[in-house]
């Protein structure tokens, strides 16, 4: 199966009323062109799932202020003032989840679990209308999986098939993501021939990736 795509066949499996898993830290890792190719496409009312929510002119925070996300699951906003605003004004409602329960919930999703237990958020708003098991004594909170439509990853270098390095910091989600979403994109760097990339390097197996953007 050839899994390369262009860009425009990438932004086309984003539909407006979608839940998008899209990865990376304040953009670093963050697979630009096809966040810039949703923004011109004019989908709206999308659930963004993400660490964070980037930067008002960078990253997928241009979906933000661009108001076509209805919905973000994340664990700070702080660095862009549109998401901030648009909560404020209750445009944009905005779930919070601590960045290790946040990764875990993808984790979750991914692996096929129920959900995870943590201490994180006990007493806090994070744990409003959430159920609190007992263990041993000790409260915890369940916190349940997150799945999406379709995840949008940035790699470092793929290969042919979709086997996946993610260079320094870049991988910030992205493997988590590439597991806990029905479509699975993403945007390489750079693009090697099967078997250049040793086994022991891959982060990302080829069996979890559908389709592939590269851009010359």
């Amino acid at each position: 199966m050839n899994k390369l795509i262009t860009l425009e066949e990438a932004v086309a499996k984003v539909q407006s009323g979608m839940t998008v898993m899209i990865g990376g830290f304040l953009a670093v890792g963050t697979a630009e062109n096809i966040v810039d190719g949703i923004v011109a496409s004019g989908v709206k009312d999308l659930t963004i799932i993400c660490n964070d929510t980037a930067f008002a002119d960078k990253g997928l925070g241009k979906l933000i202020a661009n108001k076509q996300v209805a919905k973000v699951i994340t664990s700070h906003i702080g660095t862009n003032p549109a998401t901030i605003e648009q909560m404020n004004n209750k445009e944009l409602e905005v779930e919070f989840s601590p960045q290790g329960t946040l990764a875990e919930r993808v984790r979750a999703g991914g692996a096929g679990l129920g959900g995870v237990l943590t201490p994180t958020g006990l007493g806090t708003m994070v744990a409003e209308g959430k159920d609190i098991i007992t263990v041993d004594g000790k409260e915890f909170l369940l916190e349940k999986p997150l799945k999406a439509d379709v995840a949008i990853i940035g790699a470092s270098v793929s290969d042919e098939e979709g086997n996946l390095i993610y260079k320094g910091t870049t991988q910030n989600f992205n493997p988590l993501m590439a597991m806990a979403a029905e479509t699975v994109v993403v945007e390489a760097q750079e693009m090697v021939k099967v078997g250049e990339i040793s086994p022991e390097m891959v982060k990302t197996p080829s069996i979890f990736i559908d389709y592939i953007v590269y851009n010359k």
